[in-house]
């Protein structure tokens, strides 16, 4: 039974890994799929995994992009630190608006959104959003071709469309990338952008999930505990390669064929659970 839960917690790996950073909604994908292949386990634990395993993805980031977000390394100049340094303060006033939402309403967020209907929804509009997003966008000239080029501000502005991203199925990187592109940025600044705004988002609702999981008095076993350390390290892995696609497709490519992804998924999920 153990080898089997292991299998369904690669699967889970890998759609998270793949999901959260192309911009269709790692949650939505996540809370899917576990309808497919459930694990034997406790909601208290189901919702601690689905958000902890998270931890895998942050730390791709930080691996592939150390020379931007190190500002103290001794390889670094001093141009570089400063950049690193301005870098992590638009990182941190652009993570500010989920950090309250998600904190105060957290609660109410997993007992009233995290459902089917929800993710569904979400995932249709997103998809429209993007397709419309994009077609504005074509008419326009891009004013941010580089996070330098960003003020505190406009993180500022991407941040609120980051806690849009509370919401289940909206997607946290889609909920970035479109705040980023309706700022004026490029789509590779925006994805960019999106990657290092998931560091302090992502590691706090961990934090949070953590802390809740521990207060609640609920006990992991040891087999729960391998089940999410695998879970994390998958995740890690297969982020690896899918921000290193992402970075190269959006060179050459618009975000049109996401939304339509979305659009069609959210449907399926709704016909699934409703017929």
């Amino acid at each position: 039974m153990l080898i089997y839960e292991i299998l369904k917690v690669i699967v889970l790996g890998i759609v998270e890994g793949v999901t959260e950073w192309l911009p269709i909604s790692s949650t939505g994908h996540m809370i899917f799929v576990d309808e497919l292949i459930s694990l034997n386990a406790s909601e208290e634990y189901l919702s601690l995994f689905i958000v902890v395993i998270q931890l895998g993805a942050i730390a791709a980031v930080p691996v592939m992009f150390m020379n931007k977000l190190v500002p103290f390394s001794k390889r670094a100049t001093g141009i570089e630190s400063k950049k690193a340094l301005s870098l992590w303060g638009k990182i941190i006033v652009g993570a500010i608006p989920a950090a309250i939402l998600g904190f105060a309403f957290d609660d109410l967020l997993d007992r009233y959104l995290y459902n089917y209907f929800v993710v569904a929804i979400a995932l249709i509009v997103y998809g429209i959003a993007f397709i419309i997003v994009e077609k504005i966008r074509a008419e326009k000239k891009n004013a941010i071709n580089s996070i330098e080029d960003m003020t505190y501000f406009d993180a500022v502005k991407i941040g609120l469309f980051q806690s849009l991203s509370l919401i289940p199925g909206t997607s946290r990187s889609g909920s970035t990338i479109i705040g980023g592109m309706l700022v004026g940025a490029s789509r590779e600044v925006s994805s960019e952008f999106s990657f290092f705004m998931a560091i302090p988002i992502m590691l706090g609702a961990s934090i949070l999930k953590i802390s809740k999981f521990i207060l609640s008095g609920y006990t992991a076993s040891s087999e729960e505990l391998l089940l999410l350390i695998i879970g994390i390290l998958v995740s890690f892995a297969v982020s690896l390669t899918v921000i290193r696609f992402l970075m190269d497709y959006v060179k050459r490519h618009d975000f049109r064929i996401f939304g339509i992804y979305r659009i069609v998924l959210g449907a399926s999920v709704l016909s699934f659970f409703l017929f």
